[in-house]
């Protein structure tokens, strides 16, 4: 009997562990299954940003500053944006630092790639080129807004950050994106209870004059944050309205409207976009 009842704990033992090590320290945080919201995983993964002398001032959750604070950031319309060649696209040049492993690179690429095939927007291997995008794994996610000229910076920590959404979510600030949440109008979309925010915290929730390019307000954006971010007492910070229970912060990958966005503000040829999306979509029938 003694034998079978050591036998069990361990086993049980086993699998709580194994459950525990799954969750990654997530499981105090599972309010309406948010632990995977794009909002939940930065604020983890930048939960000790500052603590390093080279992390930049860091505000809205992510956004390294200074920048023109600035959907489209303000500094767009003052020369932030990645230049465009004769061909139509843009080529960003980018360097993946060697502190990745292969799987996590991988996914790193398949980010950048994911561009491609809806935008000109057109990530290559930097070469010898002035202006490009250094991904580093630094303290937590963060990307600054828009081109800053040399290489510039965007940290995918190995701890938390290295996930398609969030790749996408900071290479969309790097190409002058700000969050959906922060937009010009986001007044008549979503409220904001700063009663329920860490203080100390509720600049994140700070509304920007935003270009918005002439598209609707996005609750499937990969650039909105969850119901829950940054809330101190487990209440939500950030309502849907009329109809509080749209699910906001839950994209795994880039809306349509994300797309349409960044096409808008590159100035991307429309019809080729789809002559190209239409050969993808068959080329295997």
């Amino acid at each position: 009997m003694m034998l079978l009842t050591a036998a069990l704990c361990v086993l049980f033992c086993a699998t709580s562990q194994t459950l525990t090590e799954k969750t990654d320290g997530s499981a105090d945080n599972n309010i309406e299954d948010e632990d995977f919201s794009i909002s939940t995983l930065l604020e983890k993964a930048n939960a000790n940003l500052g603590r390093n002398l080279d992390d930049p001032l860091v505000m809205f959750g992510d956004i390294a500053v200074p920048t023109g604070l600035g959907n489209a950031d303000p500094c767009t319309s003052r020369g932030c944006l990645w230049t465009k060649a004769q061909d139509g696209n843009v080529y960003i040049p980018y360097r993946i630092s060697n502190q990745f492993s292969a799987r996590e690179r991988d996914i790193i690429t398949r980010g950048l790639q994911s561009f491609h095939s809806s935008t000109c927007i057109r990530f290559r291997p930097h070469r010898r080129e002035r202006d490009f995008v250094d991904i580093q794994s630094r303290g937590g996610c963060w990307s600054f807004v828009g081109r800053r000229g040399g290489a510039q910076v965007v940290s995918l920590s190995r701890s938390g950050c290295v996930f398609h959404q969030i790749v996408q979510h900071e290479l969309l600030h790097a190409l002058g994106f700000n969050h959906e949440q922060t937009r010009s109008d986001r007044d008549n979309h979503v409220r904001i209870l700063l009663q329920n925010v860490i203080p100390g915290q509720e600049h994140n929730f700070r509304k920007i004059n935003t270009n918005n390019l002439g598209t609707p307000y996005d609750y499937n954006s990969v650039m909105h944050y969850g119901r829950y971010a940054f809330s101190r007492n487990r209440e939500p910070t950030i309502v849907p309205i009329p109809d509080a229970n749209v699910q906001i912060g839950r994209a795994t990958t880039m809306s349509r409207t994300d797309i349409l966005r960044v096409n808008r503000l590159y100035q991307c040829n429309s019809n080729d976009l789809q002559r190209k999306q239409y050969a993808s979509e068959n080329k295997f029938l």
